[in-house]
């Protein structure tokens, strides 16, 4: 007995017998469209549940509102932060205008917690207090430091800025030294171009600078969100940090290395300092998730 095909036999059987409007090279090239298009889309998708899923603390939703909040208000450099900025992203823990005390007992239950944002939004309001980042505002200590990489300038930077944070999972590591004196220190790697070096522009090279609006991964439009780690308060250690830093950079300089995508980079160079201390085992340097968020990150250390 002869069964009636169902709505969905039909379909298929309609799609599988269509004729492409297209022949030749040209059907081909949609198809290829289509397909690269499709990967686009599954990568952002993957990249976007790894924002959302990993490195977020004990209240993801609250952490995410906080994210959006300062991406929102963060300007493009040579403009200024909007007055209501830090009242709608720190009003509730800090109100409207806190002062530099305030702001320190801030971070240093932050630091204490574990994993804490340093923020565009937050660092504006030190700048305007201390005009300076040091330990007035920030705890002493050494912390490793994380952020997207994002262009700065318009007109692409609205727009750009959530696209980095969120559908590109990997970040850049640097490390900041915040002494018990002076202004904080920022080790960042990366190509020679990258710090105006015209000589071998394709070199790892890394830069030992205090951590001011010039420097290298200082908050900013594009890079809004820093994800900072402090990996140890001892003041013996602190006080040797910078010192130990140029040291890697005097070694770095030496080797001579051309940068890569995946490796060696400047999270290369920021894991082989941070094993070299101590901070880290080369085990836990090279885990899976890590080399995820920070590629590169595990990478041998020659």
């Amino acid at each position: 007995m002869w069964n009636k095909p169902n709505r969905a036999d039909r379909v298929l059987d309609r799609v599988r017998h269509a004729r492409h409007p297209l022949h030749g090279w040209r059907r081909w090239a949609v198809i290829a469209g289509q397909g690269l298009a499709g990967f686009v889309v599954l990568f952002a998708l993957v990249n976007l549940t790894l924002s959302l899923s990993t490195f977020r603390g004990e209240d993801p939703f609250t952490r995410t509102v906080h994210e959006l909040r300062v991406l929102w208000f963060s300007p493009p450099p040579g403009q200024p932060m909007p007055p209501g900025a830090f009242p709608t992203v720190y009003g509730r823990d800090l109100g409207p205008a806190p002062d530099t005390a305030a702001i320190h007992a801030f971070l240093e239950r932050e630091a204490e917690d574990g994993v804490f944002l340093l923020d565009h939004v937050m660092v504006d309001r030190v700048l305007k207090l201390n005009g300076r980042v040091d330990a007035r505002s920030l705890p002493v200590g050494v912390y490793v430091g994380a952020h997207a990489l994002g262009p700065d300038g318009l007109p692409f930077v609205p727009v750009t800025k959530f696209l980095a944070h969120y559908l590109l999972f990997p970040r850049h590591a640097y490390i900041l030294v915040v002494p018990e004196q002076g202004p904080a220190i920022a080790f960042s790697a990366s190509q020679n171009a990258k710090f105006g070096i015209d000589i071998h522009p394709d070199r790892l090279s890394a830069e030992v600078a205090p951590f001011t609006p010039e420097a290298y991964d200082f908050p900013s439009s594009g890079e809004a969100l820093h994800e900072m780690t402090r990996i140890t308060d001892d003041p013996a250690r602190v006080a040797g940090a910078v010192g130990a830093l140029k040291g890697a950079q005097a070694r770095l300089e030496k080797e001579g290395l051309t940068y890569g995508l995946l490796a060696p980079n400047s999270n290369t160079a920021v894991g082989c300092v941070l094993q070299g201390s101590g901070a880290i085992t080369e085990q836990a340097r090279s885990s899976i998730l890590l080399a995820l968020r920070a590629p590169g990150f595990g990478a041998r250390c020659d």
